[in-house]
């Protein structure tokens, strides 16, 4: 299966996504109207699903090769999006910058400074925004003149049933700073996204288990509110298991979702393939920017960019 472009497609929004994992951003974009010239990412299992689900090219590199500049400058994109590998910053471990992929965020300021996109979209956790190396993209896009939105985004009020909050900063070349504060808060709803909201009665069950992080928090939740944040592993559900005070219900009346109803849940469409091993699936489609929550940062920029038609020359 791929997914083609939409007839209606802008191809002034041209775009490349780096760090573009199984292509969760890309289609997000995509279904505003982006045009993808290519995604860059160095992880075999989800260059080959990416390749699988799309028309346009995507090339398995590392980009912290020094050549890879010139190769994606070539494509002189409007924008260039991605979502630099979070795991250093995130609140599920050490949450330090010392772990090596801290520089890959770096890294994508760098090619941002280099190719001088138009417009540059970046997705990770919220607590990035603390970090040293954020601030130093924050420096470099702003000595070259961008102006920066920066906003943390509830998924699940962004049309995705699922409470996964996320940073996004957005740059505009000659923009003043939050210059896409209030097509962003515009474009949400003022009430959270439930599963059966979005997926109505086609689990066959109102509730479904999760392995928590500690035994401190519930495990078992309920269709009828925003789910978890999707997460890059898949357990069954222990045979020693207790019930928490605060599950949504018994323990026989729920099981575990499986990984392609997480990927509903992430809103990719049911006509994405995903293979590999499960192992390499629940990681992608863990790792995913959900695809919803994308195209409402893509629309806001579309939005902003019909008003200033000086961008678009």
């Amino acid at each position: 299966m791929v997914v083609t472009e939409r007839q209606d497609t802008d191809v002034t929004l041209s775009a490349v996504d780096l760090f573009s994992g199984c292509g969760g951003m890309s289609l997000g974009f995509q279904n505003a109207g982006f045009h993808l010239l290519g995604a860059f990412d160095n992880w075999k299992p989800a260059v080959d699903v990416y390749a699988a689900n799309f028309s346009s090219p995507v090339h398995q590199r590392d980009l912290a090769d020094e050549g890879i500049v010139e190769e994606i400058a070539l494509l002189k994109p409007f924008a260039i999006i991605g979502g630099p590998p979070c795991q250093d910053f995130s609140q599920a471990g050490k949450r330090t910058e010392d772990g090596g992929r801290a520089i890959l965020t770096v890294r994508y300021g760098e090619i941002i400074a280099q190719c001088m996109p138009q417009v540059v979209v970046m997705e990770n956790v919220p607590r990035v925004r603390n970090s040293v190396a954020f601030g130093q993209i924050r420096e470099m896009l702003k000595a070259r003149g961008y102006g920066l939105t920066e906003m943390v985004l509830d998924a699940s009020r962004c049309g995705v049933p699922q409470a996964r909050r996320r940073f996004f900063m957005v740059g505009c070349l000659g923009a003043q700073d939050g210059f896409l504060d209030r097509m962003l808060l515009e474009g949400q709803s003022d009430r959270q996204m439930t599963i059966r909201d979005y997926l109505g009665d086609s689990l066959g069950t109102d509730y479904y288990f999760r392995i928590p992080r500690s035994y401190d928090r519930r495990a078992i939740f309920s269709i009828d509110e925003p789910a978890m944040t999707v997460r890059g592993v898949d357990r069954p559900i222990p045979p020693n298991y207790k019930l928490h005070p605060n599950d949504a219900a018994p323990l026989e009346k729920a099981r575990c979702l499986t990984p392609k109803e997480r990927s509903l849940i992430q809103t990719f469409p049911v006509e994405f393939e995903f293979f590999g091993t499960k192992t390499d699936v629940n990681q992608m489609i863990g790792n995913a920017v959900p695809v919803k929550m994308a195209e409402l940062v893509a629309r806001a920029v579309a939005d902003y960019l019909k008003g200033d038609t000086d961008a678009l020359r």
